[in-house]
């Protein structure tokens, strides 16, 4: 469509061929597009990735994997290669807002709130067992972005209460009190 000319020593196009091209209306509709060549694997990874926001720790992204059995790192590291994500300071982080966004939105509406539920019961689980409060807050708070919907049975109402019992009082040691009453609240929704 467009190449350098010798005998003509300038750029020469087509100006047919590029008439003819379909180009989507939008920057996201294009990372949207070009998320669809992305193998499923990676996909999948990038979608793991933005639930927890723009950039996310590798430890975080290393226990996950470990816990849900689900290959995160070795996909991602393709998506380094592919420049949709970075890997720095121990972090993975989304090279732009749109490429976020374009991968929390492969993730069907009505699925987002049982993946936010199911990774943070995950790492709940092991924040309580690890005794890491920093791993417990970022657990209850992807439960909480679930919402009560997510929860199947009374048991898992207990557990999750109970959470969030922890984290708020995790919060209010931190003088972090906004986060603790909404943790408060989310504990007895």
């Amino acid at each position: 469509l467009l190449y350098p000319s010798l005998t003509h020593r300038r750029w020469v196009w087509e100006s047919d061929n590029i008439r003819d091209m379909e180009i989507p209306d939008s920057v996201a509709s294009f990372i949207m597009n070009s998320f669809h060549c992305l193998p499923p694997d990676v996909l999948s990874a990038l979608s793991v990735l933005s639930c927890f926001g723009a950039s996310v720790s590798i430890s975080l992204i290393e226990t996950l994997e470990a816990e849900i059995h689900t290959p995160l790192m070795a996909p991602l590291d393709t998506a380094v290669a592919e420049s949709i994500v970075d890997k720095r300071k121990g972090a993975f982080y989304f090279l732009h807002d749109k490429l976020h966004e374009a991968a929390y939105s492969a993730i069907g509406s009505e699925q987002r709130c049982l993946h936010h539920f199911r990774y943070g019961l995950t790492l709940g689980n092991v924040a309580v067992k690890e005794r890491d409060d920093v791993l417990l807050i970022t657990a209850v708070g992807q439960i909480n972005h679930g919402g009560p919907q997510a929860v199947v049975d009374s048991e898992q109402g207990v557990a999750v209460a109970s959470l969030n019992l922890d984290a708020g009082k995790k919060a209010m040691k931190m003088s972090d009190f906004f986060s603790a009453q909404s943790f408060f609240d989310h504990g007895i929704s």
